[in-house]
């Protein structure tokens, strides 16, 4: 009977407070520690990609300084918008992210319907850095310069193609873009990631791909694929020798910046957690090393700048993808 009494004067308690059970419950799970359980990051493309070699590169790394493991898996599919779509649908508690890059935010304005909206279902976690692309083609090919690759191209429309990492991703627009720049038509070869479409340039199927440096940059010394330009305003000091493409196609400028989003609503402490780990990852000379060899410029942006930098790129290849023509399948 004491004991029942107490009970009641415990939930009369309560009640005069404002508080109750389930608020207590609440007030417990929002005090868990974050992470208790494993992360994942979403690849929106197959593995060989940019962003899956990227991810790769520091998750054992960011796991250890987080203290949980952080998985890497691909979801592949429709330019990339698969995997973004599943983490934009995610719980907005800390342990879901997508490696985004440029065809994040090219994929808000290359399809016309998407089960998100690249910046409002999204928050910045974690930036990275940036990355240039770089023109390829099967060495067979007789073009040894973009001027002379528009030129073949120019006297065979339509005759030769290009393979990307899929619609919407930023291998089709950036060779999209090239394709109105200097006035050619090339078909395009959609694949499942630039693992893919590389593999289509190295069996002759293809003529060219454009790629980011992380994918590229391993075929530097391949005698089967030759480098003719950067997409760089300026030459890159990761493959010296090689002219911007924007020296022979005037105005030609494309590159990508790359890091971790989460769902919108994510915690804004989980969020400053997660970029604060990356920034001290980044520093680390081991971790330099890897982004150097992938041909990533580190970055370093709070959750906040990027969220900005989000925004004005959205709009920016809004307009790229208008004046290129470019459209998803």
């Amino acid at each position: 009977m004491k004991i029942a009494g107490l009970c009641r004067k415990l939930c009369l308690g309560l009640l005069v407070t404002g508080l109750s059970l389930s608020g207590l419950v609440g007030s417990a799970l929002a005090a868990e520690v974050w992470p208790s359980r494993p992360i994942k990051i979403i690849v929106p493309f197959s593995p060989g990609s940019v962003q899956d070699a990227l991810a790769r590169s520091f998750s054992n790394e960011l796991g250890a300084a987080l203290g949980q493991p952080v998985l890497v898996e691909n979801k592949a599919g429709a330019g990339g918008t698969v995997g973004t779509g599943i983490v934009a649908k995610a719980a907005p508690d800390g342990y879901t992210y997508v490696m985004a890059a440029a065809s994040h935010n090219i994929n808000g304005t290359l399809f016309s319907k998407l089960s998100f909206d690249p910046i409002q279902d999204f928050t910045a976690a974690a930036y990275i850095g940036t990355s240039s692309y770089i023109l390829m083609t099967n060495a067979e090919f007789p073009a040894k310069t973009v001027a002379e690759f528009i030129g073949l191209a120019k006297a065979k429309p339509g005759q030769f193609n290009y393979a990307s990492a899929g619609n919407g991703s930023a291998s089709h627009l950036a060779m999209a873009y090239f394709d109105s720049l200097a006035g050619i038509d090339l078909v395009h070869i959609p694949t499942k990631g630039t693992g893919d479409a590389i593999t289509e340039l190295l069996a002759g199927r293809a003529q060219a791909v454009i790629a980011a440096n992380v994918a590229a940059l391993p075929f530097a010394s391949d005698p089967r694929i030759r480098f003719l330009g950067v997409s760089s305003e300026k030459p890159s000091p990761f493959v010296p020798g090689v002219p911007p493409i924007g020296a022979t196609v005037k105005g030609y400028v494309f590159d990508s910046w790359f890091g971790l989003l989460a769902p919108a609503g994510t915690p804004k402490s989980v969020l400053d957690r997660v970029s604060r780990e990356m920034t001290h990852l980044l520093k680390q000379p081991e971790i330099i090393e890897r982004m150097r060899r992938q041909g990533i410029e580190i970055g370093s942006l709070s959750p906040n700048e990027f969220n900005q930098l989000l925004v004005k790129d959205y709009d920016r290849m809004a307009n790229v993808v208008k004046s290129s023509g470019a459209k998803a399948e």
